[in-house]
Formats: C-alpha cells, sequence, structure tokens
C-alpha cells in the first residue's frame, strides 16, 4: 500500500505526466505490484545465497559448513519457487489479451522491466557546482521535473500516450548524457533494473544501462498493446500487425546498437528471440486477415490460406528452435514454449485441412491450366500416385487426397492438443482451449463427411504444403523524432561548449570602460558569442579580455543563448561607467573538437529527414568515431586554398568558413 504522502505524489504526477497510469486498479497494475514484490523477494534471497556461499569457502569448520550447506539449500529452494511464480505472473498472456469476446488465438506479450527508484539531486548538484561552477540550488526546479518524469515512465499507460511517455525519457536521456557524463568522471549513480523474465536483478552505472532497458520497455509495450487489438476485424489485425512489427524493430534496434548487457532478457540470443517471437505473431496476424477477407471457397483461394497457414507454422517452428538454444532453453517460461509449439502444429493441422476444402469443396470454375499450376506450386512434393491433372479432373482422387490431408490435419490437431495439455498454464487459457477443438472437431467432421464405408485402397500420405505468403512482416525501427523534446537543463548552454566532456577555467568578470576608439575587441558567432580577437594594447586586452573567451552574462544577465546581435546590443548600451563581461575559456584542443563534432552533427541531423534515429546512432558512437571526417584542425596560422582561420589560444587555429559573415569589430 500507499502512505498518504506517497499518494498525493501519485496523483500529483498522474495529473501532469501524460501516458502515466500510476493508479489505475486494472489486471494490470495489480500484476506489475505483484512482479515488482516478486523481484525484490529475489533480490534478498540471492543476497542471502551470496554470503552464504562465501562463509562456505571461508569457513573450515566441517559444523558451519554442514549448516550452511543446508541454509544454501533452503535458499535455492525458495529462490526455485519465486522463480516459479513469477514465470506463472509472466506468463499471464489472459491479462493483457482483448476484452472481445470474438474468439483470438492468445498472443505472446512481455511484462516491462521494474526498476527502483534513482535519486539524481545530490550527484547532479554536485556536478553542476563542480564543472559547471554555478549555483546547483538554482536547478532545483529541472532536476524535480526529470525525477518526475522518471517516476512516471515507470508505469505507462498500455497506449500510445504511454508510448510517447516512454521516448520522452529516453530522449531526455541523450541530453543528461551530453551534459553530466564524461570519460574521465562518472556521476555515481547506480542505475538497478530487474530481468523481466527471471526477476534477477541488475545494477550499473553507465547510462547506456538505463536507456537500454527503457528501449526494452518500449518494445514489451508494443507487445502488449498488440495482443490487446481485438482481432475480430480487420482494422484490429492491421493495429495488431503495426504494434508488433514495432515491438520487432525495438528489440533489433536494441541489439544492434547496445552490447554487453548485464541481465539475460537484453543479451543479443534474448533479443533475437523475441524479434522472431513477434514477427511470427504478425504473421499470424496476416493468416488471420486473409482468412476474413476470403469469403469464397474457391480452388485458388483455399489453396492460398493453405500456404499462408503453413508460412505461420514454418516461422512459429524457427521460434520454438531460437528458443531451445543453449543459452535460452532454461530461460524462456515454458509456457512460451508451449505456446510456440502449439501454435505450429495448430497452423500446419490447418494448412492441410485448407488443402482438403481446395480439393473437395471449391467451384470449379478456374481453368485448369491455372487450377494444376497453383495446385502443384502448393505442395512441397508431388503427391503418390495419378498425375496432379488427372487428380484435378477425377472427383473422387479428389476426395481421397482431401481425405488424406485431413488425416494429416487431425494428427497435427491432437498433437497441439497434447503439447498444450502438458503446460498447467496454458490450460487454464480457455480461450486457446476453444480454438483448438473447435478446429479439431471441424477436421474431424470433414473426414467423417468424406470417409466412405468400401475405402479400403487408401492412398499414399498426403504431402506437406509448401509455405508462402503474400505479405512478409517488416522490422520497423523506433522513431523517436515522433516525440519532440526539449532539454530539460538548457539553461546551462548550449551543448557545443557546455557539456560534460569539455574542460574550461573558472568563469572571469572583465570590466570593460567605455572609452573612445571601440572596446578593442571582435566578436564571432551565436549561442554563446566568441571573441574571435583582441586589439593588442587596447582597452578590452588591458582589461584582461582574451582572444578565444566565451561571453556568457553582460551586466549580471546570462547571455549564453543569445545571438550576436543581441550580445552587440546590450555592449553598445552599457552606461557611462562601463560594462562586465562574464567569460570562460576553453582548455583542451581535445575537447573543443568533441564539442563542435557535437554541434556539427546537432546542425546536420537538423536538416535531415531521418532526424532522430540518426542521431541516437551517431551521438551514441561519438566517443569512437574519428571527428578527422567532420572537422580539420591544423596548427598554421593559414593554410594556402583554405578559408581565412582565427587563432584560438595559442596551441590551434579552426577554420570558421561561413561563421566569418557574423564577425565584426567593436
Amino acid at each position: 500500500g500507499f502512505s498518504a504522502a506517497s499518494m498525493m505524489d501519485l496523483l500529483v504526477l498522474h495529473q501532469f505526466a501524460p501516458g502515466c497510469d500510476p493508479l489505475a486498479q486494472t489486471q494490470r497494475s495489480k500484476l506489475q505490484h505483484r512482479r515488482a514484490r516478486i523481484n525484490q523477494q529475489i533480490n534478498k534471497e540471492m543476497r542471502m545465497r551470496t554470503g552464504a556461499e562465501n562463509l562456505f569457502r571461508a569457513t573450515t569448520n566441517n559444523k558451519v559448513k554442514e549448516t550452511v550447506a543446508l541454509e544454501l539449500s533452503f535458499v535455492n529452494s525458495n529462490l526455485q519457487l519465486l522463480k516459479e511464480e513469477l514465470e506463472e505472473l509472466n506468463s499471464s498472456m489472459d491479462v493483457y489479451q482483448t476484452d472481445s469476446e470474438a474468439v483470438n488465438v492468445p498472443m505472446i506479450p512481455l511484462g516491462l522491466k521494474e526498476t527502483k527508484e534513482v535519486d539524481v539531486t545530490v550527484a547532479i548538484k554536485d556536478f553542476i557546482c563542480e564543472h559547471y561552477g554555478e549555483d546547483s540550488f538554482l536547478y532545483d526546479k529541472e532536476i524535480k521535473e526529470l525525477m518526475e518524469l522518471r517516476q512516471a515512465m515507470r508505469t505507462p499507460s498500455r497506449n500510445q500516450a504511454g508510448l510517447e511517455l516512454l521516448m520522452e525519457y529516453y530522449n531526455q536521456l541523450y541530453y543528461l548524457d551530453q551534459r553530466f557524463f564524461s570519460a574521465q568522471k562518472n556521476l555515481g549513480v547506480h542505475f538497478h533494473w530487474y530481468d523481466s523474465l527471471t526477476g534477477v536483478p541488475s545494477c550499473q552505472r553507465a547510462l547506456a544501462f538505463e536507456k537500454g532497458s527503457v528501449l526494452f520497455n518500449i518494445g514489451a509495450l508494443y507487445t502488449q498493446i498488440g495482443a490487446r487489438q481485438d482481432r475480430s476485424a480487420t482494422a484490429g489485425i492491421d493495429r495488431a500487425i503495426d504494434a508488433f512489427q514495432r515491438a520487432a524493430g525495438a528489440f533489433n534496434y536494441l541489439k544492434e546498437n547496445f552490447s554487453n548487457a548485464p541481465s539475460l532478457d537484453m543479451s543479443s540470443p534474448s533479443l533475437c528471440m523475441l524479434v522472431r517471437l513477434m514477427l511470427a505473431q504478425v504473421q499470424e496476424c496476416v493468416f488471420e486477415r486473409i482468412t476474413l477477407t476470403t469469403q469464397d471457397t474457391h480452388f485458388t483461394s483455399q489453396l492460398r490460406l493453405a500456404q499462408e497457414a503453413a508460412r505461420v507454422s514454418d516461422v512459429y517452428l524457427l521460434v520454438q528452435q531460437t528458443m531451445t538454444q543453449p543459452l535460452m532453453k532454461d530461460y524462456v517460461p515454458f509456457s512460451w514454449v508451449s505456446m510456440v509449439q502449439v501454435k505450429s502444429e495448430h497452423f500446419r493441422a490447418l494448412s492441410h485441412y485448407y488443402a482438403a476444402v481446395a480439393l473437395c469443396d471449391h467451384m470449379w470454375e478456374e481453368e485448369e491450366e491455372e487450377a494444376e499450376k497453383a495446385f502443384l506450386q502448393c505442395h512441397a512434393s508431388v503427391p503418390a500416385g495419378p498425375q496432379l491433372s488427372q487428380v484435378l479432373q477425377d472427383p473422387e482422387k479428389r476426395r481421397k487426397l482431401g481425405k488424406a490431408h485431413l488425416r494429416r490435419a487431425v494428427i497435427r490437431h491432437e498433437e497441439a492438443m497434447r503439447v498444450h495439455s502438458l503446460c498447467k498454464i496454458l490450460r487454464k487459457m480457455d480461450i486457446l482451449q476453444d480454438v483448438l477443438s473447435v478446429t479439431h472437431k471441424r477436421s474431424l467432421d470433414k473426414y467423417s463427411e468424406l470417409d466412405r464405408e468400401d475405402d479400403f485402397d487408401e492412398i499414399a500420405e498426403a504431402p506437406e504444403i509448401q509455405s508462402h505468403t503474400h505479405q512478409k512482416p517488416d522490422v520497423i525501427p523506433p522513431n523517436f523524432s515522433t516525440v519532440k523534446v526539449t532539454d530539460i537543463f538548457q539553461r546551462l548552454g548550449p551543448l557545443s561548449v557546455f557539456c560534460a566532456r569539455a574542460r574550461w577555467g573558472p568563469m572571469r568578470v572583465i570590466c570593460l570602460n567605455k572609452r573612445e576608439g571601440g572596446l578593442g575587441l571582435t566578436l564571432r558567432g551565436d549561442s554563446p558569442v566568441l571573441v574571435a580577437g583582441v586589439v593588442p594594447g587596447g582597452w578590452a586586452e588591458e582589461a584582461g579580455l582574451r582572444e578565444g573567451d566565451y561571453i556568457v552574462a553582460v551586466d549580471g544577465k546570462d547571455c549564453k543563448w543569445a545571438k550576436h546581435g543581441e550580445v552587440v546590443h546590450m555592449l553598445k548600451s552599457c552606461s557611462d561607467r562601463g560594462v562586465e563581461i562574464s567569460v570562460v575559456t576553453l582548455h583542451s584542443h581535445d575537447t573543443q573538437v568533441n564539442m563542435l563534432v557535437v554541434y556539427l552533427r546537432a546542425v546536420m541531423l537538423s536538416l535531415c529527414s531521418d532526424k532522430e534515429n540518426t542521431r541516437h546512432r551517431l551521438l551514441s558512437g561519438a566517443k569512437g568515431q574519428s571527428s578527422a571526417s567532420l572537422l580539420n584542425w591544423n596548427r598554421k596560422k593559414k593554410r594556402e586554398g583554405s578559408t581565412i582561420t582565427k587563432r584560438l589560444g595559442s596551441a590551434f587555429s579552426l577554420s570558421f568558413g561561413s561563421i566569418r559573415d557574423t564577425e565584426a569589430m567593436y
């Protein structure tokens, strides 16, 4: 339960965070709370086990060893029970299914990864003080906004608003990384996340772990949205297809862009399995849509259904093989493996059923040549016995081949029901039981209808149906640009200069008096404005202003984001007593390269059509990439054939190109 204070906090959070659903007393929210409780218990038992194992290794006393061994057996037994309880919760597929009364085969959704609360207040305040040299209390509002956003994304609503909430936080983590995470110093914040299937806790200080876990939850939420669609109409099927394809895209993006995950659910084998599972569910939805839209019993229409069903069976067989790989075998819930095997058998049975219907019930309107071609393509091998053309022309031969297909259909139906009966969790799913029973009875009835007492010369076994689909699934990668965010800590200044990887000296306050002949400095650029040069012997130089300084405030007014003209206006508007300019100086060459790379990438990506995806791909790899291809630096004042360069400090120079247009002397 919640205290009154925390209840009020949640109400406030719910009021201001669209897409957050912390208090909805649905089955799903109760499920999440139970999962969190089990995760905590598993965490406690694992700590006890670690302590007991350490004691067992350290002690030489046999009695102590016996006692610890007994304790370890109890702890391991408790862990096994907790993991079984968690598996049952994670296998509660019925919680995520549609509320529609229509009978749909249940889909497999994922529960969200749970996370502990993280308080970044102290760490960020310390970093602002030490790195940015600002009063951290001025950023209480921003820190609170970040904390509330993270708290809200722990319980996203199961709809588009919930997805946008997760994407908003994911996008915000990009800015957080640039502002507060540097290679030289770690922020010291620990991110705790629990494995979505086993509940095993993982903890890392790397922000990539936080980003990867949020991305995993985006994929998981898409699976829940897909599973809840009413697939009794084409609109619901299309929404389910879209959701499962986007889930596959999120898991695939995670697999390709994040490595060395500490939890098994985010490992490459697991993500590969999840991508294949989602695409199999897309293929199942494609089959359902074709079934809905095929109202006729024409020969080729029924053969198409047979081939589509065979395709669904094949992709589920591939998923089953992936789930039984060494790393996955003991990890994937037994109910998932059972469900996938049931579906593989079920759809293989349907492929034979529709082949039988095509042979025995079709409206014979197609040209014989077209029908024979379709019939030949439908079978994985040529049926034994008479030639196909003879089979199609002879109703009796068609009946016998159709009956052979139905015999195989019934065998597959019975195998699906057998596998279903072995799994306690699946036995509780009435909808699945209904679907298996109805289709099994339909094939039996059809077989009885075709069966005759004088059928003594049974033909050879019917061949398998050749799988084929008219719509292959797409893996749709996440499009983060659909959710626009503003950097919460933008008041710290433009990222091109004011980022965690930059190093600059302490802020200096320069007093410039108004005299004849101007201030004696050259300014360039925007946000922040750069002192590109000072006149030797001029008032600016005498006051201590240096080439390469960035102007961050004029007369106490922050101008880190100010445009060139605005700063010039502020300088010219100063009183007779003069003007106070606050400046900072960047120190290292490498730092400036990194900052300008970040800045140029931001400019490039703002012009790019695939903004957000490219941004994440480029910026996540900023550390390891060479900057030479994006920006050329040299140590000479001037290079022949190149644009004019201005010195920044004593060691290096930068070609500004077209930015030179904004340079002016004051």
